[in-house]
């Protein structure tokens, strides 16, 4: 079971030099948040040192996939799953999860950024509702 999960997981990460490349842009952006703040020299650091690193344990991520995948999926789904991204169509999907993934995140720290007034708003009215206060203790009675 976790032979085929692997197997699964290594066809949709797609081509490994592929998707290690593109690891590297949000690693110069950890660099810098790590206080690395030149570009210059985080692109250095990302170069020498992350990306190599990331690339000799790569195995070990597609085996912490696997046995994710081999928890909450069968073995018929994982070959359906399998055998879809032997197709054209999976293939290139792969080949396009590291764009989708940027664009999902995205996506979704826009959305929180427009939700997030509203519900803040709420969770005041709701921890006053309560009679909370925003340390979490609660007032006096």
């Amino acid at each position: 079971m976790l032979k085929v999960a692997r197997e699964t997981v290594a066809q949709m990460q797609g081509d490994r030099a592929a998707t290690l490349s593109s690891m590297a842009a949000p690693m110069v952006g950890m660099m810098q948040q790590i206080g690395i703040k030149e570009p210059d020299k985080a692109q250095v650091l990302v170069q020498e040192v992350v990306m190599p690193t990331l690339s000799a344990h790569y195995d070990e991520l597609l085996d912490i996939q696997a046995r994710g995948f081999a928890t909450v999926l069968g073995k018929d789904d994982l070959q359906a799953i399998a055998a879809f991204y032997a197709t054209p169509a999976g293939k290139r999907l792969a080949a396009a999860q590291p764009q989708l993934a940027q664009i999902q995140l995205a996506g979704m720290q826009q959305w929180m950024q427009a939700v997030a007034p509203e519900m803040q708003g709420k969770l005041i009215k709701a921890v006053q509702a309560h009679g909370w206060t925003a340390g979490g203790q609660t007032k006096p009675q």
